[in-house]
């Protein structure tokens, strides 16, 4: 009898089931409470460095997306080649 293994497992699973569980609502509930805090900023930004942050924002996420497009044209380029020559060949 070489089950031994596969029943301490199933009684480990059992006794794990077992166990209470917070439900998600209580969790919830008791985040929202302890977390009551408003938030506060000490620091502001006055509307000239918000338009420059926005600025420097959208220019690095365009560099971004034109490299990433560049990357993605040439493998694409690649493997359209190699899939072309051992067709080919």
């Amino acid at each position: 009898m070489s089950f031994g293994g596969a029943v301490s497992a199933m009684i480990t699973s059992l006794k794990n089931n077992k166990r209470k569980r917070v439900s998600a609502f209580d969790k919830l509930e008791r985040f929202q409470k302890e977390n009551s805090d408003r938030l506060y900023f000490n620091k502001s930004a006055s509307k000239k460095e918000l338009e420059k942050i926005r600025l420097q924002t959208l220019r690095k996420n365009r560099n971004l997306f034109i490299n990433n497009s560049i990357a993605l044209f040439i493998i694409f380029s690649i493997l359209i080649y190699i899939a072309f020559v051992f067709v080919n060949s």
